[in-house]
């Protein structure tokens, strides 16, 4: 018996030959068939949109309904119809009441991707990056892609060409726009459209940061909260930094990013059994972070973007260890400069290096009482989340408009 073996990359490319020949001889013919209907019909307008909807949101996973939220919560508002797919038949969309919203979990990955790429919109909005590099291909039957960021930080923090491909980009604020710009000029891409809208999960954060739940009532507690990968902090440091907070005394809890927990579980589940039974150290694995941030008096992370998420949300202190972050795999890597979220840190936080874990106590304890330190997270905060409150209602005012716009170039066509 001759067993045959492909490797995941090259899978993934015969799925992207595959899908794409399928979808373009799906809407060659279908195209086909409109135009021999106008010439039966004596040159009648035929209609050929029959299932087309006008907006669609993809979510790629149940995490991203805070992102959502806002815009979907302003479109049901305006009584503006949408169809939200997502991976999760678990999206906290579906305990939801709406009226001119529906929803519809349609699987992971290549299921997904066989359905989106098949997708008839004349708007599609999604959190997901790499838009025609890998898998998920424009569909012939969307007019216009938007991305719309899921973090706080750079939107050149995707992988490489993560968002050439999108027609716009909902931005968090105005400092994100001059990169992508040089991007598309050094690409030699056309300019996509870039509205500030703001920062959607962090408006439905701040309104339920206020609950009751969420007061802080721990002792002084560290809050370690890492990215993964071998850069991330747990990958890198392990023990060694655990051992030294908890020398310190202070209560300390972990908190993996979620792929850790299937990037690097050993990793994970050899760290929980080596402080088993330690009621210093705790470990947070809920979807949703805030209990755990509201409780942290100070952050120790890498390059993850939740280190904004805390000082925006909290006005606290962080420290930071991502020194040897590589950032060649990323949109940043293409330009002159370090990304802003790499730039701001040395001005809101303050640098922790492996030497300095055997005086990690008196670090936090510096750290913790710096005005200096204050006045920058607000400066930062100002920068990074504008129109605080208002991203819903922003969102759904440039999409609904472009929506129209599109809606009248068909129109003149016709």
């Amino acid at each position: 018996m001759v067993c045959l073996y492909i490797d995941p990359g090259t899978g993934s490319m015969l799925f992207s030959i595959v899908i794409t020949l399928v979808t373009m001889l799906y809407f060659v013919s279908k195209a086909a068939i409109i135009k021999l209907k106008f010439v039966l019909s004596g040159g009648k307008s035929v209609a050929g949109s029959k299932g087309k909807h006008s907006f669609v949101i993809y979510a790629e996973s149940a995490r991203y309904w805070t992102v959502f939220k806002p815009i979907i919560d302003e479109f049901e508002k305006r009584g503006v119809n949408v169809l939200y797919y997502t991976a999760n038949e678990q999206d906290p969309f579906f305990s939801e009441k709406y009226t001119h919203i529906t929803g519809e979990a349609i699987g992971e990955g290549n299921k997904a991707f066989t359905r989106l790429n098949f997708l008839e919109a004349d708007v599609c909005l999604m959190t997901t990056p790499g838009l025609n590099v890998y898998q998920l291909k424009r569909s012939r039957g969307v007019s216009h892609y938007s991305h719309i960021l899921h973090a706080v930080g750079d939107a050149t923090g995707y992988r490489l060409f993560g968002l050439d491909y999108f027609d716009s980009v909902l931005l968090n604020g105005e400092y994100q726009i001059e990169d992508i710009r040089l991007l598309e000029e050094q690409r030699d891409i056309p300019q996509k459209d870039l509205p500030v809208v703001g920062c959607p999960y962090l408006d439905v954060l701040q309104e339920k940061v206020s609950d009751e739940k969420y007061k802080k009532v721990s002792p002084f507690t560290v809050l370690v909260a890492p990215s993964w990968g071998k850069s991330g902090i747990l990958s890198k440091y392990q023990e060694r930094l655990l051992d030294a907070l908890v020398e310190t005394g202070f209560n300390i809890i972990v908190r993996p990013h979620p792929q850790s927990m299937q990037s690097e579980l050993s990793i994970i589940e050899k760290l929980q059994k080596r402080y088993e039974g330690n009621p210093l150290v705790q470990w947070d694995l809920n979807m949703e972070n805030l209990t755990a941030l509201s409780q942290a008096d100070i952050m120790i992370s890498d390059f993850s973007s939740v280190m904004f998420d805390y000082v925006f949300l909290f006005d606290r202190p962080f420290l930071y260890l991502n020194a040897d972050f590589d950032i060649r795999p990323y949109d940043a890597g293409c330009l002159e400069r370090l990304p802003w979220k790499l730039r701001v840190l040395s001005e809101i936080g303050v640098e922790l290096k492996e030497e300095a874990f055997p005086n990690i106590k008196q670090v936090i304890e510096e750290v913790s009482q710096s005005q200096v330190l204050a006045e920058n997270r607000n400066k930062a905060k100002a920068t990074a989340w504008q129109h605080i409150g208002k991203s819903g209602e922003r969102a759904a005012d440039y999409l609904i408009e472009k929506q129209l716009v599109l809606q009248k170039k068909k129109e003149t066509a016709v």
